[in-house]
């Protein structure tokens, strides 16, 4: 079936909606087997996909917690990479314009992958599709493959010499650097990650997420700053 306004073909959105859903919903099981094997318990691991169904922010929290940070200090870093979710919402719900009842089952779906798809769209019923399919798609998923990853973490054994808490970070960059478009966008992923990184050895576990997140302001301060300066300069 065809969209009617002459966007892109139905099939063609779920085809891509369902690639997308089932790719990154498998690493579901990676989050399994890493939050069960750094200590969390089985309820715990599949209520934080459940309620939370944040990928990204789930695998900081319990690399956090495996690496001995305060609990707090990963909290906080968790809600804080969660947090890009509501600016998400508030390009979302003006570009789907859901109907009221339906926003707060949405508002759960709401993240980088579904995010992508719906903006790939060139119409608002594409838009709608793809970000359904997706959701649905992904959350389905992402929740059993959580559910076998932590029933087989004692079986897999140790899971840092697997590598797979690097399979959430890894998927979400994979998804974030074709958004970086713009040179300011580069800077502050740039500037991110070296502050992220650079201060993992000195500071607690968790904190270098906090410190990292001051990236974005610093870097718009300074394209502030030579801008005030530019316009200066044209006025004399």
């Amino acid at each position: 079936m065809c969209a009617d306004d002459g966007g892109k073909p139905d099939a063609a959105v779920v085809r891509d909606a369902l690639g997308v859903g089932v790719a990154v919903g498998l690493s579901g099981f990676a989050f399994g087997v890493t939050s069960v094997g750094s200590g969390l318990t089985l309820l715990q691991t599949c209520a934080l996909s459940l309620l939370v169904f944040t990928g990204a922010s789930q695998f900081a929290l319990v690399g956090a917690l495996a690496a001995g940070g305060n609990p707090l200090a990963a909290a906080a870093g968790a809600f804080f990479l969660g947090v890009r979710n509501a600016f998400y919402g508030l390009r979302l719900s003006q570009l789907l314009a859901l109907p009221r009842a339906v926003r707060p089952f949405a508002a759960q779906w709401v993240i980088d992958e579904t995010t992508v798809v719906a903006l790939a769209q060139p119409t608002r019923r594409s838009a709608r599709i793809g970000f359904a399919v997706t959701g649905l798609t992904l959350y389905v998923l992402w929740n059993l493959t959580t559910l076998l990853g932590g029933l087989g973490a004692e079986a897999i054994g140790d899971t840092d010499a697997w590598g797979l808490d690097a399979a959430g970070p890894a998927v979400f960059l994979a998804l974030l650097a074709p958004m970086l478009k713009t040179g300011v966008e580069r800077a502050v992923a740039g500037l991110a990650v070296m502050l992220g990184l650079g201060l993992l050895p000195v500071l607690p576990s968790g904190v270098p997420v906090l410190v990292a997140a001051l990236a974005a302001p610093a870097v718009l301060y300074v394209q502030g700053r030579r801008g005030a300066k530019d316009g200066k300069g044209v006025d004399r």
